[in-house]
């Protein structure tokens, strides 16, 4: 089974740039706006949430009600409706007291607000999830490529090291060695075709896609993650003012408020105006009045749903706060990613790249002149093929720092 996932993984890699999406950060930001599913979905809430507030605002329908002899014992006549006979006809309206349809209208309204927010809050974690991805992936593929000159190297060598063996020209220790050295750097380079492949099913997955993407990213792109202030007051107070969750928090804060009024305003009792016509039932024929209800608030004041209201209100605004110190926290520790990532990568020698890589171009050559024990050779293929994963890896900790230091101010810092 795993070998066979193995060659699969091999062979998918192999075809990866026939049948790739190769497109830029800016390319697949715009493609997950346009078919990310999820995103798709979540505007028919909008839509939904704006549908409630048309509905608030329609006024109740008035109420028509008729009675009818259905049986004049006197005339002995069925359904005597006629001008001797009788009927009765009512309509009658409910007039909305105390400002009810407004705070119901107000209410469905920010309902309505608070579900933009959060839509907004999806957009700003899916895009976080999709860049963090987009970038890992770039930097495996990095990493892949490198072990891939490197394995097909080794490969010759250890041909050759078979010959000569053959030959009793080196030992089997030696040939052995190489094959088990070769043998780790497959199975490393398996672990990083794990590793893209779950990466690839995420980004295909929000891109809605069934291409894997192939990232193009250039080195000015990756320049233009620094930082213009690191003032953690100024990038919290961003945040408080960008992010859709601390605006849903907010929101159910204002809705505790505005259902408080609206309960206030439910125990008072709506007004029931109309009209009927009696026309023979009445003291005088042809009869036609006017009525006016109201139900009497002796006993159901709207008393329990009223305190509901009011406990809400203090709930809300706890849960309010906790959120702004949650962000701020979010902000500060994110920042301090930032600083850790970029401190690391600037400790890192700018020629210590160049200089490896010279230096592993002559390894084989000096190995093969014997310049180089078989030890000597091994080390520094193990060493370079460790430090290259580690310095990919450590480039991606840096833009990914960076990246969450966006997602937890909900704004692009780094244009």
């Amino acid at each position: 089974m795993r070998f066979a996932l193995i060659i699969a993984l091999l062979c998918s890699f192999q075809s990866f740039s026939q049948d790739s999406l190769r497109i830029s950060l800016r390319q697949a930001d715009s493609l997950f706006i346009k078919n990310n599913l999820i995103l798709l979905a979540e505007r028919f809430r909008i839509d939904a949430a704006q549908a409630s507030v048309i509905q608030a605002k329609l006024w109740d329908n008035p109420t028509l009600s008729t009675e009818w002899n259905i049986y004049n014992p006197t005339k002995k006549q069925v359904l005597d409706v006629g001008r001797g006979g009788q009927k009765i006809i009512s309509i009658e309206q409910v007039l909305v007291t105390a400002g009810k349809r407004s705070k119901q209208v107000a209410l469905s309204l920010e309902n309505a607000r608070m579900t933009e927010y959060e839509f907004l809050d999806l957009l700003r974690l899916l895009k976080f999830e999709l860049r963090s991805n987009f970038f890992d992936i770039f930097f495996l593929q990095n990493t892949l490529n490198r072990y891939l000159r490197q394995i097909e190297t080794l490969q010759s060598t250890v041909a050759a090291f078979e010959m000569q063996y053959e030959k009793n020209n080196v030992s089997l220790r030696e040939l052995l060695r190489l094959k088990a050295l070769l043998f780790q750097l497959n199975n490393d380079k398996t672990e990083i075709l794990f590793q893209l492949a779950e990466k690839q099913k995420t980004v295909k997955t929000l891109l809605n896609s069934e291409q894997p993407v192939k990232p193009l990213v250039v080195e000015t792109e990756l320049n233009r993650y620094r930082l213009a202030t690191d003032d953690v007051a100024s990038l919290s107070e961003l945040a408080l003012q960008n992010r859709g969750d601390v605006k849903v928090a907010e929101s159910f804060a204002r809705q505790a408020e505005l259902n408080y009024q609206l309960q206030k305003a439910l125990a008072v009792p709506n007004l029931r105006l109309g009209a009927t016509y009696d026309q023979s039932g009445s003291y005088v024929n042809n009869y036609t009045g006017l009525t006016l209800g109201a139900d009497l608030p002796f006993f159901n004041k709207n008393q329990g749903n009223i305190k509901v209201a009011k406990t809400m209100i203090e709930y809300q605004k706890g849960v309010r706060v906790q959120k702004q110190n949650a962000v701020t926290n979010e902000v500060a520790a994110a920042l301090q990613k930032v600083r850790y990532a970029e401190n690391m990568v600037q400790s890192v020698d700018s020629k210590f790249t160049e200089q490896f890589e010279l230096l592993n171009k002559g390894v084989l050559e000096n190995f093969q002149k014997r310049n180089l024990t078989l030890l000597e050779f091994i080390d520094l293929i193990e060493t370079y093929s460790e430090s290259i994963r580690e310095l990919n890896r450590l480039k991606a900790d840096r833009v990914g720092a960076y990246e969450e230091l966006n997602f937890t101010v909900g704004q692009e810092l780094f244009n």
